[in-house]
């Protein structure tokens, strides 16, 4: 079992059901002793923006060291964020971008084929909101952002395994359903999965 857990809760209002599923898995955690921080990416002050890329180096703000930091400590990260166009919120890549940075998560060997993880023996959790049917996500859609966090994102820097629990639709789910979800995934913080 994981003593060490980050919620990254990526939808920026906190007033939304992926705030509550957040809180949820963190309260669940709590009740097991774990130590369990949460963070809504709403909170932080930070640009969002990479404006050069990686070509200039674009100083951190207080916030994203202190994430970076979190993230460093952490054994477990779960990530918290609605399917919004296929991915997720540009809140959430805005932080990818400008906090998941060569040097942090990975470094390129020499040769350019290859690249240390940093991020091994950490492993992640993805609780996904939609509104359309997990069925349809993964058939019609292809999953984009499963396979953007899950292989390009995390198992880049070596976190492994990470694990997907996908929520919907939310659009047609009635309050004894948001209830149903809250209480699974607050079980799931008591069990550090």
């Amino acid at each position: 079992m994981k003593q060490s857990i980050l919620v990254i809760n990526g939808h920026p209002d906190k007033e939304s059901l992926c705030s509550a599923l957040a809180e949820a898995y963190a309260r669940g955690s709590r009740t097991s002793a774990i130590d369990c921080e949460l963070i809504h990416l709403s909170d932080l002050d930070f640009d969002p923006v990479l404006h050069n890329g990686y070509r200039v180096v674009q100083e951190l703000e207080p916030d994203l060291l202190m994430l970076q930091e979190r993230i460093r400590k952490a054994e477990h990260l779960v990530f918290v964020y609605p399917v919004w166009w296929g991915t997720y919120p540009s809140l959430l890549k805005g932080m990818i971008d400008r906090a998941f940075l060569p040097g942090f998560m990975f470094k390129f060997h020499p040769n350019g084929y290859s690249w240390d993880k940093f991020m091994k023996n950490k492993s992640a959790r993805l609780i996904v909101t939609m509104n359309s049917p997990k069925w349809y996500y993964k058939y019609m859609i292809g999953r984009p952002g499963d396979h953007a966090m899950r292989r390009s994102v995390l198992r880049f820097a070596g976190f492994k395994p990470v694990r997907i629990t996908h929520l919907g639709p939310v659009n047609r789910a009635d309050d004894a359903r948001r209830s149903e979800w809250l209480q699974k995934i607050e079980s799931m913080g008591k069990r550090a999965i």
